[in-house]
């Protein structure tokens, strides 16, 4: 018998104080029947109404199963993720929202899909219960910029609800608003990502903590997801495609001047002006060209990536039938 939980929950939790008790019962109807051990791993993100003190009763009357993890101030959602990630003691971490929009009922087909060989499975809400102008429509734009962006073909990344083995994201350090980044960052390493259509219930009681502004910091989140996960493994080809434009630019402008030249002869002044162009920009492309191999000087010496080798996700094999 392993000596902690097989499946460990984790909830951000934010001024949810209405939906904690209704949250907890159906996790644990969800759960209890799922032949499987489970806690809950719940951290308040510096909650301003009375959810610390709702956890606090819940955990009272359930010492065994909930776990609390209390933030001093408001962090974010990435951020409460990242310690529920670090306290989760289970095999199987799942993620939800504690606003009672995602449905705890779908935590085993999660992880039965995720018993099928993959490595993260993700959520999908197909049928959203939110508005279209403030939240379907942005997401459905963010969806896909992401997805052509990553190459991971996943149709609703901000869906939290999503299950994990826990050795994979332990490995992986995310900020900002990267946590709906986890199956692109993942996918990379080779973890093998699945999608399974989950329920989606219109919020009971509270309000969204989440609007338009959002959108900016989730595009500034994926360049950093893509040029970081591109740059650790090549630096010298992006700092190549940096310094390309100039000299693209410095091609057309000696084909021009050149062309000049020709019908109207060479005079000081061009001649002159030509000289300290080409070397203002053989300056800069030299300068780009030697931050690049800088750059994989480091890579390399930090041990990122060696030639002729690929950072790649080891998986364990579990047993079969495993005893409950």
């Amino acid at each position: 018998m392993p000596s902690g939980p097989e499946i460990s929950v984790v909830v951000p939790v934010y001024d949810e104080e209405d939906n904690l008790p209704i949250l907890h019962q159906e996790l644990a109807t969800a759960l209890s029947g799922s032949g499987r051990s489970w806690e809950c791993v719940y951290v308040d993100d510096g909650s301003r109404d009375r959810s610390l003190a709702v956890l606090l009763r819940l955990r009272a009357q359930d010492p065994r199963r909930i776990r609390i993890v209390q933030f001093a101030r408001n962090a974010g959602q990435t951020a409460a993720l990242a310690a529920g990630f670090d306290h989760a003691r289970g095999e199987i971490v799942i993620t939800l929202d504690a606003d009672l929009q995602n449905d705890p009922a779908d935590i085993p087909a999660l992880v039965a899909k995720l018993d099928e060989g993959y490595d993260i499975v993700a959520g999908w809400r197909k049928q959203r219960h939110d508005g279209f102008v403030l939240r379907k429509l942005p997401s459905r734009i963010a969806n896909r910029l992401i997805a052509w962006t990553t190459g991971v073909g996943i149709h609703d990344t901000g869906c939290t609800l999503k299950a994990f083995r826990t050795d994979l994201v332990r490995n992986l350090p995310i900020y900002a608003e990267q946590h709906r980044f986890l199956p692109a960052m993942s996918a990379g390493s080779g973890a093998r990502v699945a999608e399974l259509v989950v329920n989606h219930r219109p919020r009971r009681f509270g309000h969204s903590k989440y609007g338009l502004g959002r959108a900016g910091r989730v595009l500034l989140d994926l360049l950093t997801v893509k040029m970081v996960s591109g740059f650790s493994h090549r630096p010298l080809t992006y700092f190549v495609l940096v310094s390309a434009p100039f000299g693209i630019g410095l091609g057309a402008f000696l084909v021009t001047r050149m062309w000049h030249w020709l019908h109207d002869g060479v005079d000081e002044a061009t001649l002159s002006s030509t000289v300290i162009m080409v070397a203002t920009v053989t300056m800069v492309m030299v300068y780009f060209l030697m931050l690049g191999l800088l750059a994989e000087l480091v890579v390399k010496a930090s041990g990122m990536h060696r030639p002729g080798e690929t950072r790649v996700l080891v998986r364990a094999m579990p047993p079969v039938g495993r005893a409950v």
